[in-house]
């Protein structure tokens, strides 16, 4: 007999195609392309020790797991390793391979404490639980069909535009301190309060899938206070990576509009699946999603093991 042999490697770009399948397989709210995987196994940044392992079953790629340590936190120590199997293939040791390497990689990079998110079902949940991992926050996905009517625009208020991120393409940086405003108060166990400018370029706004033409910046007296950043397959299917707004802009429905424009411009653009996530917690960002029509379409819960 032959035997099957399961193999622990790196990535290589031939993997790329692969590895996005088996990341979208069974969870259709999933938005990655193999564009988006070789772009971020390419652009290395020394700090973050990024690492994709790839588990190769018989000579084929049936999973991955992308790792690193996290970036733009005045937290020490902290890393993260997100992956998946192909549903066919699981339970025969590749996740678990899988992310005991990625545990091994980051604890020699002075991780002590790692974060994974992990799909909202019990066989998930109960594989991690055996492996260390205790559960934190929970999020869910919402799904939206695009060839169904918007909800028309609100009334706008007076002095704001609503403009394509494109006009920002040659000096982003005024669209990074409304992120990194926002995102000090996005929700999560891990602050983001130390984020640089560079990094935010090469990391968000430098991605081969964000749509900059479908990226939609708020902007009042001409300066950016809000925007919905949108990422694509290029195809059919619509991501919403982010919607933000500066603290002291808040309350006046601009992520409000700012989203639905970039849905308006979606479905012009050809674009029939949109999706999106959000902390359970919430709830201003989970209104406004359903107010534009996205209803829930799966769940996912954090899971966090202490390395050292």
């Amino acid at each position: 007999m032959t035997s099957i042999e399961l193999t622990i490697r790196d990535f290589r770009p031939d993997d790329a195609e692969a590895v996005a399948a088996a990341h979208r397989a069974g969870r259709e709210h999933l938005v990655l392309t193999a564009e988006a995987l070789l772009w971020l196994n390419a652009r290395q940044n020394p700090d973050e020790h990024f690492r994709t392992i790839v588990a190769e079953w018989d000579g084929r790629v049936v999973g991955a797991v992308r790792c690193g340590v996290v970036l733009g936190t005045t937290t020490e120590g902290v890393g993260y390793a997100n992956g998946s199997v192909l549903p066919e293939f699981r339970r025969r040791g590749a996740a678990t391979a899988l992310l005991a390497a990625a545990e091994r990689h980051l604890a020699g990079h002075g991780v002590a404490e790692l974060h994974t998110w992990l799909d909202d079902v019990p066989g998930t949940l109960a594989f991690a639980a055996a492996r260390g991992y205790e559960l934190g926050r929970s999020a869910q996905f919402a799904g939206r069909d695009l060839t169904l009517p918007l909800p028309p625009e609100p009334v706008r208020p007076a002095g704001v535009e609503l403009r394509p991120g494109a006009d920002w393409a040659a000096d982003p940086s005024p669209l990074f301190l409304v992120d990194a405003d926002a995102a000090m108060d996005e929700p999560g166990e891990v602050p983001l309060d130390a984020l640089e400018y560079e990094e935010w370029r090469r990391s968000v706004w430098e991605r081969p899938d964000l749509d900059h033409e479908l990226t939609v910046v708020a902007v009042v007296d001409g300066e950016p206070v809000a925007f919905s950043l949108a990422q694509t397959d290029g195809a059919d299917r619509y991501w919403s990576a982010f919607t933000a707004c500066r603290r002291e802009f808040r309350g006046r429905g601009l992520t409000k509009l700012a989203k639905l424009e970039s849905l308006r411009r979606a479905v012009a653009a050809g674009y029939r699946h949109a999706y999106t996530s959000n902390d359970t917690t919430n709830a201003p960002m989970l209104a406004i999603n359903e107010w534009l029509g996205y209803a829930r379409c799966a769940g996912e819960r954090k899971g966090i093991k202490r390395l050292k």
